[in-house]
């Protein structure tokens, strides 16, 4: 299959921030990609696990086409450390008119210990948000995470996110409704 290399809407999208590069998303990323998003569906809203077929599918139907529009309702990057597929994310549910979108990253398994999960959140924050200022034109990037994440928020905070808002009892996950915490960063 022959894959998009550029998003129309981003021809240069990319970024480095030490031994991090950020590129959009390639064809072959989807394998990994679908084995990170099923062992870690409890922090994701993921209702069930993708099959082979269906990863094959999204991105064929859906990620693919979106690479020639010029206002695509997500743009999606890999996160590589020293030339290897580490993470992924972008830019989601995107609101062209009044050019805001929500953050999204999720990374390999392996490293989610809390030094690792750090370095790579700030690496990813230090690339993407320069992105979606100047090469995206965004005006606001938020985000939406459980409210159990505790971990991430000063995270977010520490790159200038703001809490917006407490979305009580927001989601179900496993038959519990869970909390979700809002933050916003003015660009």
């Amino acid at each position: 299959m022959s894959w998009p290399s550029a998003y129309a809407c981003a021809p240069a999208l990319g970024g480095q921030h030490g031994a991090y590069t950020m590129r959009p998303v390639a064809w072959a990323d989807r394998v990994p990609i679908r084995d990170w998003r099923n062992a870690q569906i409890d922090v994701l809203r993921q209702r069930a696990p993708l099959t082979p077929a269906d990863q094959d599918a999204y991105y064929r139907d859906i990620v693919a086409p979106q690479f020639d529009q010029l206002e695509p309702a997500q743009v999606l990057v890999a996160v590589d450390l020293d030339g290897e597929l580490i993470g992924y994310g972008g830019v989601v549910h995107l609101a062209w008119g009044d050019r805001r979108g929500e953050v999204s990253f999720l990374t390999r398994t392996d490293r989610l210990d809390d030094s690792t999960f750090a370095a790579d959140w700030r690496a990813y924050l230090a690339m993407l948000v320069p992105a979606a200022r100047g090469q995206l034109g965004l005006h606001k990037l938020t985000t939406e995470a459980y409210a159990m994440r505790t971990r991430l928020f000063p995270l977010l905070e520490d790159a200038g996110f703001v809490q917006e808002g407490l979305l009580r009892a927001h989601h179900d996950v496993d038959g519990e409704w869970v909390d979700s915490v809002v933050h916003g960063l003015l660009l």
